[in-house]
This record gives C-alpha cells, structure tokens and sequence, in this order.
C-alpha cells in the first residue's frame, strides 16, 4: 500500500490486518507511521518520486494487491506548490505503474482518484455520473486527472489489473485539514479552555457528501475483490449536506456554545458549490453502501479529538 502513513490509509491498513490480510505499507516521510508489532504488519519507507527504489521494493515484496493511496492531497497546497502536486501525484504515480509493467506477474491495483476530477458541476448534473465531464477547478483536481487516465491507459496497454475510484469528501477519527475536523477540534479545544469560545469558519454554503472514513475502507476493499479492471467508479456518501449544517450537528452533538467567525485565511480562491456522486455503478458491481450517518460520523470524531487534545 502507498499513503499508509495517510488518513485513509492508515485506517486501510488496520482494517485489512484484522482481516487477516499480510500488509506492507509505503510511507514518505522518514519514521514508520506507527510501531505495531503485528507479523502480518510492516512498513518501509518510499518516496514515490524514486522510480528505483519503488521498483526494488515490488521486486522484494512481490504484492498481490497494491492500494495506491499516496497523493499530496490538498487543493490549498495545489495552488500553493502546483509543481510539487505534479511530481507526487503524477510522476509517483507513473513510477509505480512502471513498477507493475516490470512484474511477472501484475498486482491488482486500486488507485485512489478523487471527484475533484469533475469540477464544478451544474446542478441540473447532480449527482454526477461517472461519465459526467472532467472539468477540475485546481491543480489537484487535475493531477487526479491524469492518474485517472494513466490507470486506464496501463490496463489498455498492459493488461494491468487496476480500478480507479473517485473518492468524494471523506472524514472520521484522525482527519485533519478538512471542514468538519477543523469544527470538531476547534469545540474540543473551547470544551477543555484550549481556546476562546469563537470558531473561525471558511464558507458554509457549499454541500458535501462526507463518506465515513469505515465506508471508505470498506470500498477499497470490495473494489479490489470485486471492481471490474479498467473501470472507474464514484465512491460517496448518500447524500449530501452543506458545510453550515455540518456545524450545527457537531455543535449539538458536543453540546458546547460558542461563537461563529468567518475567517479569511479559511476561505478558498474557488468552490465548487456541491459535490455529490451517484455510487450506482459501484453499488452494482460490488454490492458497496454507505452505512455512517453524520451524527455517526461526527460523534466517533468528537470522541477522537476529546481523547487526543
């Protein structure tokens, strides 16, 4: 797996060895993500952009299934560093799939794409389809692009087994730098007197569909067991909800008041109004659903922070 050290990945990773699954997982940065002394558990180091040492490491290791997770994965650092952006995403990702040309025999490989790819959809095309334009609204968004059409381009070209999913707004336990987490850690901190009771929010009226980091894992998994190679598939949350309604729930739920303040520094240069997807396909090919509500969703979050801040 590459990202384990990620959000997702780190949650991925766990759920398979409790499934009994042998994991190696890939991390960027030096320093193992984590200690676990669990023999179906291992991790090494691998920068992506390393095309020799992602080589080497397929080679000793010989995986059955590769879980590509590794991104730099955040719009605001897209526009910041765009080079950067293109590097990781593109180029490691390429680097990889080179990597799998040069097996004996290919892994199966689920990438995760993302539902930046769209854009910003017009409403009459909501939910979007997995046929619905690419139109990306920041470098990101077009990095996915390319590994969207580099997954397919391989399976083409190569026969190499992938299945591409486009991940829409996922959270839960241990999410940074995405609306509700910066919600949720802001009232645990005015909850324990870390912080003055005021939350600085960015624009609250866009919609998401925030997919639980559980349903996230859960659909890596059937993809790899089910998805059909060369295929991308929409992989979301049943519905949608915007960004203020997101705030009252963990509000409610954390039974603090305080006060809203916009902030400047929180508000981005473009928004998409909302992003939701039809998981129809995907629904249909693996049997996949969301199962989390957000009051779920928002509650394991609140229960998270409360334990670590």
């Amino acid at each position: 797996m590459t990202g384990a050290e990620g959000f997702i990945g780190s949650h991925l990773v766990q759920f398979l060895v409790r499934s009994g699954w042998s994991v190696t997982g890939g991390y960027r940065l030096h320093g193992a993500p984590c200690t676990s002394k669990h023999r179906n558990l291992r991790f090494v180091q691998c920068d992506l952009r390393n095309g020799q040492r992602v080589e080497q490491l397929l080679r000793e290791y010989r995986p059955g299934y590769i879980f590509h997770l590794a991104a730099q994965s955040l719009p605001i650092v897209s526009w910041v560093d765009p080079v950067d952006t293109f590097e990781s995403n593109i180029m490691g990702s390429l680097h990889l799939f080179e990597a799998v040309r040069q097996m004996k025999r290919s892994a199966i490989v689920v990438s995760a794409c993302s539902s930046a790819e769209y854009g910003d959809v017009p409403r009459s095309a909501i939910p979007v389809i997995e046929e619905t334009p690419l139109r990306p609204v920041h470098p990101y968004g077009i990095s996915k692009v390319c590994l969207d059409l580099l997954g397919r381009q391989y399976f083409r070209d190569y026969g190499i087994p992938i299945v591409n999913l486009r991940l829409f707004n996922t959270t839960g336990p241990g999410k940074t730098n995405d609306a509700p987490s910066d919600f949720v850690r802001q009232l645990v901190r005015i909850k324990k007197g870390k912080q003055p009771g005021v939350i600085e929010v960015g624009n609250l009226k866009p919609r998401r569909a925030f997919l639980d980091v559980e349903d996230a894992v859960n659909g890596f998994y059937l993809a790899a067991l089910k998805g059909n190679y060369g295929e991308v598939y929409n992989l979301c949350a049943a519905e949608t909800h915007s960004i203020g309604e997101v705030l009252r729930v963990a509000l409610r739920l954390s039974g603090v008041k305080a006060k809203v303040r916009q902030a400047s520094h929180l508000m981005r240069p473009s928004d998409e109004r909302i992003i939701f997807g039809s998981t129809e396909k995907f629904r249909r090919h693996t049997g996949w659903y969301s199962q989390k509500s957000l009051q779920e969703t928002i509650q394991s979050m609140l229960n998270y922070w409360d334990r670590f801040l």
